[in-house]
């Protein structure tokens, strides 16, 4: 069966991600699957990568353990809610930390192409957010997914990538949370 990798990126703790990543872990498993997790939250790590990829910064003992988890994973789960159309500050320093030339990807001299290191696994992006999904979509192009699915899980070689986007958050009753865990809990069991 797979290796499933779940990085939870919501910054809040026992926020709503943490309830869909124990939904996701517990349809994967009950479908065989092996199954990690980073949660974001938990980790001690500099988000800025202030030098950029001018120069080398030492990655902290998370930072290790976090790549080597990506590579152990076939399949990767990114949970996080969308704050200012876009994910969370923790997230995206977590990306620039870990995602770096070497390990994510790799320029390739005198050639505008570049080589991806992560081809060969499938992800899965799971939002959520306080706007309504017509509105996200018309207004700003499903952004918050938009630029993870392509412009970083995509560079990096995952495909194919699923996306699970719930919206108008702050509106849910309990009962329609509860159905969309369930429904979670049935995309961890078939694993994509």
């Amino acid at each position: 069966m797979k290796n499933i990798l779940i990085i939870q990126g919501n910054p809040k703790k026992s926020s709503f991600s943490d309830a869909i990543a124990a939904a996701y872990r517990k349809g994967a498993e009950k479908s065989g699957a092996t199954v990690q997790q980073i949660t974001l939250h938990s980790l001690h790590f500099d988000l800025d990568l202030e030098v950029g990829y001018s120069s080398h910064k030492d990655l902290e003992a998370d930072l290790v353990a976090a790549q080597a988890t990506i590579q152990w994973a076939e399949h990767v789960v990114w949970i996080y809610p969308i704050w200012w159309g876009f994910m969370p500050a923790l997230l995206k320093g977590f990306i620039d930390r870990v995602m770096l030339p070497g390990f994510a990807f790799n320029y390739r001299k005198d050639n505008p192409m570049w080589d991806r290191h992560l081809k060969g696994k499938t992800a899965r992006i799971i939002t959520t957010m306080d706007t309504p999904g017509w509105y996200d979509w018309l207004m700003y192009r499903s952004a918050g997914q938009t630029i993870m699915k392509r412009a970083i899980l995509g560079f990096c070689g995952f495909g194919p990538i699923y996306t699970t986007s719930i919206s108008s958050m702050r509106h849910l009753s309990v009962a329609s949370k509860e159905k969309w865990l369930r429904k979670i809990e049935d995309t961890g069991a078939l694993i994509r």
